[in-house]
């Protein structure tokens, strides 16, 4: 049997666009002599709608672009996923299904048994578990088909901390009775870069224990804050990764089961190299889906706007970035230099406006009320404010979408300022700590200086005041960012954390920050999510608490 994966890049919602991918790579496949072509979770709909699945006409519109894309299933097969209507009187309204089509026509439906509801996950709340099993029997073959999770769970009866599946099955279990030829597996797995080569080490655990080849594809292309890097692949019933498609773009691969031949894998990059180009993805993708093309943001002279920057050009092309220096009274010379060299090594246009003259002013309507007080944090933040005021006017008038620029470091304890620097309509780096956006700007300069050497460098520093440095409110980014990561990403208590040879007094004080910060975080622009644990739909902490 021929076996072609298509590994593509789809709208939520966009039911029309979505459709003409799906028939196009069907014809495609057709024309390459393919009898069977995957597509992956929830294409027909794009994963996660999040809400849109309670309105009973998107629903509708599912069901019609499913029977349309049946119809152009003549001469092959096709597997796609959409939802289904749970037609039982029991449950919620809804499978997620991997829909068979066949014969110009659907020929079944197979229900996503493992719901995860952790993390970015929320399925159980729309979703019905599946309880029925059943393969297959199509040109004299059995095939098992899978959705996502139902191949990643190691032990699914246990109801493991964090990962909870609401309905305690192995679907591999079940499905191998039936004694199916091979699996396939539709998924939407979004990147992460801490969890290195994990999804396919599963799937060879899989396929070794049950000794079944499994087609796996998985989708790419960003939505929102989640980014899917693709990386969709063949894995053959020794457990080994026979055929591996790219990452971070679309992809169609045609296999012939009777002869897959030599091993096609991708090249291997470090964690850096990821981030990178999962962020280039994310920003291309939010703003072509959502219709917009130029972006604006501030240059300071810093690495965090000259990361954004960077990134930003290779997503949308330098003449669709703008950038805009204002600087103040504590602005160094040696800051706007940077920022002027920065621009020019990427082509993009730059304006500064000189902000002294506006800060001066709010500080001389305020003097009255701030009488008798000394000079602090709120007058620091006046200049930040009237910094968000020019970009977001700059961004209103011309249409641009303005661009953050805090990292994941600032944005977990708070270093940074309510509409202010914490304006935009994205934030670029808000899931990449301090430690890796200097990694980042080693990487962006390996061919050539882009990141002007002197931005690299310098002690990090918000300019708010006389030789002021982040130092001066925060341990250094190296110890930081260790604190963060244990208590962010690996749920670590502070007693846990101190163990590992931390300061327990610094470690409290961090976590402190992180905690008090909540309600900051909670009015952020949406983050692109690079880690396990992105700050957003992912971690969900109370805004008032005491613990």
């Amino acid at each position: 049997m021929k076996v072609a994966l298509a590994q593509l890049n789809y709208i939520i919602g966009d039911f029309e666009g979505n459709a003409a991918k799906i028939i196009g790579s069907i014809e495609k496949a057709k024309n390459a002599g393919a009898d069977l072509v995957i597509f992956s979770e929830l294409s027909v709909t794009g994963y996660y709608p999040h809400d849109l699945l309670e309105k009973k006409e998107f629903i509708h519109k599912a069901e019609e672009t499913v029977k349309k894309i049946a119809a152009s299933c003549r001469g092959i097969a096709a597997v796609v996923g959409a939802p289904r209507i749970n037609k039982n009187e029991r449950g919620k309204t809804l499978f997620n299904s991997a829909f068979f089509l066949t014969d110009g026509k659907i020929h079944s439906a197979h229900n996503k048994t493992l719901l995860p509801t952790y993390d970015i996950f929320d399925e159980y709340r729309h979703f019905e578990p599946n309880r029925d099993f059943g393969v297959v029997e199509y040109k004299g073959k059995r095939i098992a088909i899978t959705i996502c999770e139902d191949l990643w769970d190691e032990q699914p009866t246990a109801n493991e901390f964090g990962k909870n599946k609401l309905y305690q099955v192995s679907p591999m279990e079940e499905l191998a009775k039936f004694q199916p030829d091979f699996v396939v597996n539709i998924s939407a797995s979004p990147f992460s870069y801490n969890q290195k080569n994990w999804r396919k080490d599963v799937l060879a655990t899989k396929a070794q224990k049950y000794k079944l080849p499994i087609f796996y594809v998985n989708q790419t292309g960003a939505q929102t804050e989640l980014i899917f890097d693709g990386g969709s692949v063949f894995i053959d019933e020794q457990g080994e990764t026979v055929k591996e498609m790219k990452y971070f773009e679309e992809d169609f691969l045609v296999l012939d089961t009777r002869n897959i031949g030599e091993k096609s894998l991708q090249r291997e990059t470090d964690h850096i190299e990821k981030i990178h180009d999962a962020l280039v993805l994310g920003i291309r993708d939010y703003f072509r889906k959502m219709g917009f093309r130029q972006a604006t943001l501030g240059l300071s002279g810093g690495i965090d706007s000259a990361i954004t920057a960077a990134l930003a050009v290779q997503a949308l092309g330098a003449e669709n970035v703008r950038g805009l220096l204002m600087p103040s009274k504590y602005s160094s010379d040696h800051s706007v230099e940077d920022a002027r060299q920065l621009a020019e090594n990427l082509g993009i246009r730059s304006d500064i406006i000189k902000i002294h003259n506006v800060v001066d002013a709010f500080e001389k309507e305020l003097a009255p009320l701030f009488n008798g007080t000394p000079p602090g944090i709120a007058e620091e933040n006046i200049q930040a404010r009237a910094r968000g005021i020019y970009l977001m006017a700059l961004s209103n008038k011309f249409g641009h979408i303005l661009l953050n620029t805090t990292n994941k470091s600032e944005c977990a304890v708070g270093y940074g300022t309510l509409y202010g620097d914490m304006n935009g309509g994205l934030a670029v780096l808000g899931d990449v700590y301090k430690s890796d956006v200097f990694s980042m700007a080693r990487f962006i300069n390996r061919n050539r200086e882009i990141i002007p050497e002197n931005t690299i460098i310098k002690p990090p520093s918000a300019e708010l005041r006389p030789d002021q440095k982040d130092t001066d409110s925060l341990p250094d980014y190296a110890i930081l960012d260790e604190i963060l990561f244990s208590f962010i990403e690996q749920n670590l208590s502070p007693r846990e954390i101190a163990a590992k040879g931390f300061d327990p007094q610094m470690v409290e004080k961090v976590i402190r920050m992180v905690n008090t910060n909540e309600y900051k975080r909670f009015q952020a622009a949406p983050i692109l999510r690079v880690s396990s644990k992105a700050f957003g739909f992912g971690r969900k902490m109370p805004l008032v608490a005491r613990y």
